[in-house]
């Protein structure tokens, strides 16, 4: 049995059939999603339907990005918002506009169910972005930064590797877990398409919004299997571009 980590999906759902091929995914193995199911390619609804599937048939944790929660908004809430549109979300809206209300109804009840981080009983810390608060995700004050902060991959890619955990000037966050997985900020902003390791933190998030791939990752042994690019699954579409 394995543990398999899935980095930003953003309505690519060919992606995610690829890398559940390549991974040669069983029932056995449980899937840990980082969040981001939506918003960039036109497939956003059938992935979230997928999953729901999935999550009927093996062990599936799902984290909640951002993106999910600005979706969840303009579902259950009818919130227009011109920023998500602008960054992913014309894409789902235009995609959402063939979906039952049955069925709206069922991905509304799955965003709701979306955890806000995942703690395993190794002490490795599963979350979309990222968390502020130096005593750990259970004192967070502000749970929107679990989705939306961007200062714990910041810190990790400014570290400098010669000051050791005992040093006052060692980042207190990355003493608490034994490993944090994240996703939400694309490793393709520093020039690179597989899941980089920064101290005790590795982004899965290789820019599948964008010209990137998909990675699903085996959080226990670091192998892991990527998609095509999206860009060349959508060929006809911007994505996020």
């Amino acid at each position: 049995m394995r543990t398999l980590v899935i980095g930003d999906i953003h309505g690519g759902l060919r992606a995610l059939h690829q890398i559940m091929e390549r991974a040669k995914v069983t029932t056995t193995d449980t899937l840990i999603f980082l969040g981001d199911y939506v918003d960039g390619w036109s497939q956003s609804p059938q992935v979230i339907d997928f999953i729901i599937d999935l999550k009927s048939k093996q062990n599936c944790i799902c984290m909640r990005g951002n993106h999910d929660d600005l979706l969840l908004e303009w579902l259950d809430e009818s919130k227009d918002n011109l920023l998500w549109y602008k960054h992913g979300g014309e894409a789902t809206v235009t995609a959402y506009e063939s979906v039952s209300k049955e069925t709206k109804k069922k991905h509304i009840d799955f965003l709701r169910s979306l955890q806000n981080f995942h703690l395993d009983d190794q002490e490795r810390l599963f979350v979309h972005a990222g968390f502020t608060n130096m005593n750990g995700v259970d004192f967070e004050y502000f749970p929107g930064l679990f989705y939306w902060d961007r200062t714990l991959w910041e810190t990790a890619l400014s570290f400098d590797t010669r000051i050791t955990p005992d040093h006052p000037f060692y980042p207190k966050r990355f003493t608490l877990y034994n490993e944090i997985y994240i996703g939400h900020t694309p490793v393709t902003r520093i020039g690179e398409t597989t899941p980089v390791q920064k101290a005790n933190i590795w982004n899965v998030d290789t820019g599948a919004a964008f010209k990137g791939p998909l990675t699903i990752m085996d959080v226990d042994t670091k192998e892991f299997w990527q998609s095509e690019p999206l860009n060349q699954l959508y060929f006809d579409e911007k994505g996020r571009n």
